[in-house]
């Protein structure tokens, strides 16, 4: 086995250690929950940056990641007087789906730390770029092997859009998932149902605003990203 492929693997089990440790401090009843699971997140990270910084990326590759990081970060900041209408989670869509899985997971993760610049740094914040990296992510690796990029763009947005309805759903599942376990104690089916119950409308609305976003966003940014990785060789 080559080491990039021991990455790839590191990669996938250190996404499935963040909620395996959030089940078993669920379980166990330990202390320290929220500050725990912040520390597992942000474990979780660093095998995605150490594989990218092993690939040697040159400045076209490193770009897009950049490029699109800010804008989700800005478009983030911008509508901050509109609590969970956002931009970042459908920018994160995009990066997956045309740039791949990996490129999709950094988007999200440096989206969710330089916001927070803004916003304020916590022991929310790895989780942030977990669920926001997680989305990127899961977009690269769903769409990479099925249909045709441009196919699904132009003729089956609508698959994209039921993702990013999906993904706003998970993101609000998991942030409120670690708020239950690292604050709630005893957790109890009923402080789970009151805690889940209240966040359902944040959900909702960054659902509607995810699609919002993707409508106007899915098909020149597609194209606009296709032409750039033909132009300077990008690979996905």
């Amino acid at each position: 086995m080559n080491h990039e492929k021991l990455l790839k693997i590191i990669e996938i089990l250190s996404l499935i250690l963040v909620p395996v440790a959030l089940l078993l401090c669920a379980w166990l009843r330990i202390e320290q929950t929220a500050l725990l699971t912040a520390l597992v997140a942000a474990l979780a990270l660093v095998p995605f940056f150490v594989r990218f910084e092993h690939q040697r990326p040159k400045p076209r590759d490193i770009m897009p990641i950049v490029v699109l990081s800010a804008v989700a970060a800005v478009g983030r900041i911008i509508f901050a007087p509109f609590p969970s209408f956002k931009p970042v989670t459908a920018i994160c869509i995009i990066a997956g789906i045309s740039f791949g899985r990996q490129a999709g997971f950094l988007v999200g993760a440096l989206a969710a730390l330089a916001s927070n610049m803004f916003f304020g740094q916590g022991p929310f914040t790895p989780w942030q770029m977990y669920a926001w990296g997680l989305i990127g992510y899961l977009a690269g690796a769903l769409f990479e092997n099925g249909a045709p990029l441009a196919a699904l763009r132009e003729q089956h947005p609508s698959v994209v859009f039921a993702f990013g309805a999906f993904s706003a759903l998970l993101y609000g599942f998991i942030l409120d998932s670690w708020t239950l376990v690292g604050y709630v104690n005893p957790v109890t089916p009923e402080a789970a149902l009151l805690l889940y119950g209240a966040g359902l409308p944040f959900s909702l609305t960054q659902m509607v605003a995810t699609i919002v976003f993707l409508i106007p966003t899915l098909k020149p940014w597609g194209r606009m990203f296709e032409h750039f990785k033909i132009k300077y060789g990008i690979q996905r």
